[in-house]
């Protein structure tokens, strides 16, 4: 195994189990629901079902990144050991959380200068950031060096893809994603978008499509047309919903229907609290390995 430590946002959105179980660290993110300011720890201060209820009720939701002083706190606890650290850090395209991670990482350079310590921009979000984490597990645990881990992750993060679809338009209104009269056109007409993440790491509108039925099997259809060997694809795929597991189980539905070849189960987790905080509840999102990502 790869003696060094595989660490990464709590914006990959996967439960803790995984990150145990795959030795991965994480740092986390913080929101704000109500005025009040919690951890983005993956469900455990405040569970998923009551932090979207409380959007559908009216909260007000903003989110924030981690600074410099967490990320020096989250690292140096790792080099102190005397251990090496990769990062990778939620999409640049989304947040500027980089930024701080870049700053941390110079000034520590110079207080362990025989240490390693490398940040990468993953241009990834939520269960799209979980598999490209879980892959670049498997790659240290072949014994890959550091290096090679951190070759591999920017030279491939653009083949990890993220469909996304909402079915209901009102916190991307809030967000200024879509709208106002737009939205309320979409609302009443019945409107989702499917959205996808580009090759800069930002979430952009791609199909406005009516009624849920078809949005999801136009999910389904950009894995068919995107995945890596089409219909062949032996990949793992990841679903992440925010309160709508019906509408994520009918996608996983379908999309074990179309890709008989799928490396085991579909995994499917919550939508996490800082992406959940912009997206609001009723949108699922699609990941899986595919061709390069454009603009």
């Amino acid at each position: 195994m790869g003696d060094f430590v595989l660490s990464c946002c709590s914006t990959a959105d996967m439960p803790e189990k995984f990150f145990k179980e795959r030795n991965i660290a994480y740092a986390c993110f913080h929101y704000y629901l109500g005025g009040q300011m919690y951890l983005d720890d993956l469900g455990k201060t405040m569970d998923f079902k009551e932090f979207y209820d409380s959007m559908e009720n009216g909260a007000e939701t903003k989110t924030s990144q981690l600074n410099v002083e967490e990320y020096v706190n989250h690292f140096e606890k790792f080099l102190a050991e005397g251990r090496d650290v990769l990062h990778l850090t939620l999409s640049s395209g989304i947040s500027g959380t980089i930024n701080s991670a870049n700053i941390a990482m110079e000034d520590l350079k110079a207080k362990y200068p025989e240490r390693k310590l490398i940040v990468i921009d993953s241009l990834a979000a939520s269960g799209g950031f979980g598999l490209l984490m879980d892959k670049l597990a498997d790659l240290r645990d072949e014994g890959k060096t550091i290096e090679e881990v951190a070759d591999f992750a920017l030279n491939h993060r653009l083949e990890l893809h993220h469909w996304f679809f909402t079915t209901d338009l009102t916190f991307f209104i809030k967000g200024g994603r879509v709208s106002k009269v737009s939205g309320f056109f979409g609302n009443m007409l019945n409107i989702c978008p499917l959205l996808n993440v580009n090759d800069e790491g930002k979430l952009i509108p791609r199909f406005k499509i009516r009624t849920k039925k078809k949005v999801i099997s136009a999910c389904v259809e950009q894995m068919v047309l995107h995945a890596v060997d089409g219909k062949d694809y032996k990949g793992k795929c990841f679903i992440n919903h925010a309160r709508c597991l019906e509408d994520a189980t009918a996608v996983a539905n379908l999309v074990e229907e179309n890709f008989p070849a799928l490396k085991g189960k579909i995994e499917i987790n919550y939508i996490g609290t800082t992406i959940g905080a912009h997206t609001g509840p009723g949108t699922v999102a699609l990941f899986f390995w595919g061709d390069t990502r454009s603009r």
